[in-house]
C-alpha cells in the first residue's frame, strides 16, 4: 500500500480525475466501488444541485470518493458556496480535489470539516503554495495529461523537482496513465499514486459525448496536441485536445453558436471555441468542440464499465510490481504504435 492509498482509504493507489462534463454521479461511484479514488466534478455545478449530486454518490457506495471544483473558473466565492453545500453531505473518508490552487478559505473548509485536501499543481511553486494551504496530496499535473494545465513541464522532471524539494509530501503524478504497468512506473519513480483522466472517458458510466467516447477510444498520442483555442469560458490557460476541424485552420472562425448542451432539463447555447465539453446530452457540431484528451489516449482502446477498467490496471499492476508472476494484459490496452508517438508536442496559437 503506497502512502496515497493509505492516506485517502483507496485499495489501488489511482484517483480518477474530476473532468466537466465526463465525471458524473455513476462514473465516480462505479470507480469509487472499484477501489479506486472516484471523483465527482463539480464544475460549475449551481450548490443545490452540487449537493444532490453528492447525495446520489453517497447513495451509491460506501467506500471512499472525492469532489473536484475549479477554483479559476467558479471564481472564489462560488467555490467557497459550492464547498459549503457539499461538505456537510460528503461521508466520512472523502476528499476534495482542487484543480489548482484554491483560496485559503477553501482550504480552511475543507479541513475544518475533516476531510484530506487534494490539490493539483503544475509547478514546483505551486506545490509549495499548495502544502502551505494544507493539502494532504498533491497531484502532479505533466504536459501529456489531457485538458487543461497547469504549468509547462512534462511529468517526470516535475516528479523529481517536488520529490526533491519535499521529501515527504505525498504525490500523485497526472499524465500518461492508462496502465497498471504505468502506474507501477510511476510508484518506482518516486510516486505514491497517479490520478487519470483519459483513460475513463470511454467508460461506460462516463457521461461524455459517444462521439468523445469514440474518438479517444480511435486516437494515438499524436492525435492529441496542446493549445489555446477553446478559451471561451476558461481564458489563458494552454489545453490539451484532440484534433479536429478547429485545430486544422489558420484562421479563426466566428464564435456563433454550434450546439447545445442540456443539463437538468435546462438548455444551455455552446459558442464555437467554448471550454465546454460535449457530454452525453450536447447536440450539434460536436466534432467542433473541445474533446479533451491525453497522450496515454493510445492505450486506451476500449470501452468497459468502469470496475472492469479498474480491476484490470490493478492486475496489471500487482503483476508488474511482481515480476516473475506477470501475466499478459487483456485485450483493451495495447502498446504504442511505432508510427508518431514520439513526436515533440507544439503549442498551436489562434
Amino acid at each position: 500500500m503506497t502512502r496515497l492509498a493509505a492516506r485517502l482509504g483507496l485499495a489501488l493507489p489511482l484517483l480518477q480525475a474530476g473532468m466537466g462534463a465526463v465525471a458524473g454521479p455513476g462514473l465516480c461511484a462505479a470507480v469509487s466501488r472499484a477501489g479506486a479514488g472516484g471523483t465527482l466534478a463539480l464544475y460549475k455545478e449551481p450548490p443545490a444541485r452540487a449537493a444532490r449530486l453528492v447525495r446520489e454518490v453517497a447513495a451509491a457506495t460506501g467506500r471512499p470518493f472525492g469532489v473536484n471544483v475549479v477554483p479559476e473558473v467558479t471564481g472564489p466565492a462560488a467555490c467557497l458556496d459550492q464547498l459549503r453545500a457539499v461538505l456537510p453531505e460528503l461521508p466520512r473518508g472523502a476528499f476534495v480535489t482542487s484543480f489548482g490552487l484554491p483560496e485559503a478559505d477553501a482550504a480552511r473548509a475543507v479541513q475544518a470539516a475533516g476531510h484530506p485536501l487534494v490539490v493539483q499543481v503544475g509547478t514546483l511553486a505551486d506545490a509549495g503554495t499548495a502544502l502551505g494551504l494544507g493539502a494532504a496530496v498533491l497531484v502532479l499535473q505533466g504536459t501529456e495529461a489531457g485538458g487543461h494545465l497547469l504549468g509547462p513541464l512534462p511529468v517526470d522532471p516535475l516528479l523529481t523537482a517536488v520529490r526533491a524539494r519535499y521529501p515527504h509530501a505525498v504525490l500523485a503524478v497526472a499524465g500518461g496513465i492508462a496502465t497498471g504497468q504505468d502506474l507501477a512506473d510511476a510508484v518506482a519513480r518516486g510516486a505514491d499514486g497517479a490520478m487519470a483522466g483519459t483513460l475513463f472517458v470511454p467508460a461506460a458510466e462516463s457521461t461524455a459525448h459517444p462521439q468523445f467516447k469514440r474518438r479517444v477510444v480511435e486516437a494515438v498520442a499524436d492525435d492529441t496536441l496542446i493549445t489555446s483555442l477553446f478559451d471561451i469560458g476558461w481564458p489563458h490557460r494552454p489545453h490539451r485536445v484532440l484534433r479536429n476541424p478547429l485545430t486544422t485552420t489558420a484562421q479563426r472562425a466566428p464564435a456563433t453558436f454550434i450546439a447545445t448542451a442540456r443539463v437538468d432539463g435546462r438548455s444551455y447555447p455552446v459558442p464555437r471555441y467554448s471550454a465546454a465539453a460535449p457530454g452525453e446530452g450536447t447536440t450539434g457540431r460536436i466534432e467542433e468542440m473541445a474533446m479533451y484528451c491525453g497522450r496515454s489516449c493510445t492505450r486506451v482502446t476500449a470501452r468497459h464499465p468502469a470496475a472492469v477498467t479498474v480491476a484490470r490496471l490493478s492486475r496489471e499492476y500487482e503483476s508488474a510490481r511482481s515480476p516473475r508472476t506477470a501475466s499478459p494484459g487483456l485485450a483493451d490496452v495495447t502498446t504504442a504504435p511505432a508510427s508518431g508517438s514520439h513526436k515533440p508536442d507544439r503549442i498551436q496559437e489562434r
